[in-house]
């Protein structure tokens, strides 16, 4: 049977300043495990065999399942730290200082032996860690205007350079062979950005891109590429809004085929795009966005809306690990509500409430989410609670008083090592019960409140969820010809009936002595007034 640990980073107490990289305690599954005392940054390895974290003298590399050490490394000052995709290297990341040796503050280790690779530098913390393919076959980074790509883990000499005037940001895709890497080169002087598509190593040559897309007002953009590599959205942001409309600057969404399609997502409301999520079956993405209360849509490769999930406080939306649920959910301001969506049928399982959340992730197995309430985003009221989708409570635990929990985090698992299962709706039985979001109410003054309620005007309407499908509503799909010809014939039919409601209207008045009486003094008057 196939199980997974939940890693928590806290503090047991403090006093006094704290700082964000100070050693704190972390615990790797409360009801398996163990206790880690201290802990600067922790991560698991993508198969989730391994978990590494450091205490401000060393990093180690244990087992999660026992806590066996696999591997130590003397690096006290580490800040960030990841394994690469089949785990033979782990990579370090340290404060860039002026004053450090060789001013060198990017290890990369090799795991089995504990040698050191190759040391770089990395003054930003953006970006910091390479790329790998999932096969380890190519391995890229940024440096300056340049993306330097390596290949089988061979440091000491790169293996091919793509250049760019200043190139800013880049994505590899996921999976195997053959890799695809996204560009982005933001605008300068009139000129506007753009991102690239190219599949390595065919850098060269003016029809070596597999598609390009440009577009003005982006002073950051950020690049997502599905699951199967075949094509990437990228949310174009600026940060101020001219027109004085948004608080949050403009934001667009373009999506790049690597077929060489492009094209520029329409979306239905205006106002900023808050979330941008992939299905995990690469053929759908959902988009949060609007003013509030914000619009949810799924759009398919065409770009065409799929189903509109309607108007609600969202501001994030989550797809399961098996893509066959979908979470709308409205963190940070807003009131924590969750909608859980069957993504195959278009219905809603359930709506539950987290308020407070500051973290959300799905368990590998598609069954449980768990929510936090993490410092220093908030200090007061940490702790975190396990869910079924069904909206039941699961497990909770809440941090004593003056103390804070910092970070908590599933252990990964391989894609395929929990199967899908059918989607049930009733509620998961829970001896903590289930937090359903409260019926939202107007509010009426004290005075008034021992008055019946008496229907007032809303500052909005609420939009109702529609299935935008083809077939949808019950009609037949039609082809685009099939549908010009129909609209001709509909036309036609109405132009005919407004004719024949036209002659009985003036057959009708014929023989009717008043009504010519009528005509007759009409065209009189019309006679005097042109004398």
């Amino acid at each position: 049977m196939v199980t997974t640990h939940l890693s928590i980073r806290f503090r047991l107490s403090f006093s006094g300043s704290r700082g964000a990289l100070e050693p704190i305690p972390a615990v790797i599954g409360r009801e398996a495990g163990y206790t880690l005392d201290r802990s600067r940054c922790v991560t698991f390895s993508t198969d989730g065999t391994l978990f590494g974290w450091c205490n401000g003298q060393n990093v180690s590399i244990v087992n999660p399942s026992d806590g066996a050490v696999v591997s130590t490394f003397d690096l006290p000052k580490t800040a960030l730290l990841e394994f690469s995709p089949l785990n033979n290297i782990l990579v370090t990341w340290q404060l860039y200082t002026s004053k450090r040796r060789r001013g060198t503050n990017l290890q990369l280790w090799e795991l089995r032996s504990g040698r050191l690779i190759k040391a770089l530098y990395q003054k930003k913390v953006e970006s910091w860690c390479p790329s790998w393919s999932e096969d380890e076959k190519i391995c890229v980074r940024i440096v300056n205007n340049e993306l330097h790509f390596y290949e089988d883990n061979d440091f000491d000499s790169i293996a091919n350079k793509l250049h760019m005037q200043k190139v800013s940001d880049f994505a590899l895709s996921p999976g195997g062979q053959p890799s695809k890497v996204a560009v982005y080169v933001p605008g300068s002087k009139g000129a506007p950005s753009f991102v690239r598509l190219y599949q390595y190593p065919a850098f060269g040559g003016p029809t070596a891109a597999l598609a390009n897309k440009s577009f003005f007002k982006a002073d950051r953009v950020m690049m997502q590429w599905n699951k199967k590599a075949s094509a990437v959205l990228v949310t174009a942001s600026t940060e101020v809004d001219k027109t004085g409309a948004s608080y949050y600057g403009e934001q667009t969404l373009h999506y790049l085929g690597v077929n060489g399609e492009t094209a520029l997502v329409q979306l239905s409301k205006n106002g900023p795009i808050y979330d941008v999520a992939w299905s995990p079956s690469s053929t759908e993405f959902c988009v949060v966005y609007g003013f509030m209360p914000a619009k949810a849509t799924v759009f398919n490769l065409k770009c065409d809306p799929v189903y509109d999930f309607g108007t609600g406080p969202r501001n994030a939306a989550y797809y399961s690990p098996q893509g066959h649920i979908l979470i709308l959910a409205g963190f940070g301001n807003l009131r924590g509500q969750m909608e859980v969506w069957d993504v195959k049928n278009y219905k809603q399982v359930s709506k539950s409430q987290a308020p407070d959340a500051t973290h959300f992730s799905w368990c590998p197995d598609g069954e449980h989410i768990v929510t936090a309430t993490c410092s220093p985003r908030l200090r007061v009221s940490n702790g975190y609670k396990i869910w079924h989708y069904t909206g039941s409570v699961l497990q909770k635990w809440d941090v004593a008083a003056g103390s804070e929990l910092w970070e908590v985090r599933w252990q990964s698992l391989p894609d395929g090592s929990f199967p899908k299962r059918p989607i049930k709706y009733q509620a998961a039985p829970s001896q903590l019960g289930s937090t359903q979001a409260p019926p939202t109410q107007a509010y009426r003054p004290p005075a008034l409140r021992h008055l019946p309620a008496t229907p007032s005007s809303k500052l909005h309407e609420d939009e109702p969820p529609q299935d935008l499908r083809p077939g949808a509503s019950g009609e037949k799909s039609l082809s685009k010809s099939a549908l010009k010809n129909q609209r001709k014939r509909e036309a036609k039919k109405a132009a005919k009936q407004v004719r024949l409601e036209s002659v009985t209207q003036s057959e009708a008045s014929i023989g009717d002595p008043e009504v010519e009486k009528k005509i007759k003094n009409l065209k009189k008057v019309k006679a005097g007034l042109f004398l």
